[in-house]
């Protein structure tokens, strides 16, 4: 499997608490973090859900 590096760029702060606990699932402790994952299916689903509060990192 590749890997994906994705880069926390919004707060998670008013954000449903749905939307919170993948941030942190995806690891994220805190703003303009970046972390890496392999690029599973359950990561993709994961990707999309809070995609307006994270970007790619080529």
């Amino acid at each position: 499997m590749a890997k994906v590096k994705i880069k926390q760029v919004r707060s998670a702060i008013n954000r449903p608490k749905d939307q919170k606990a993948t941030i942190l699932a995806l690891g994220f402790k805190k703003l303009n973090q970046v972390v890496e994952h392999e690029e599973t299916p359950q990561i993709k689903g994961m990707i999309d859900k809070v995609s307006h509060l994270i970007e790619i990192v080529k």
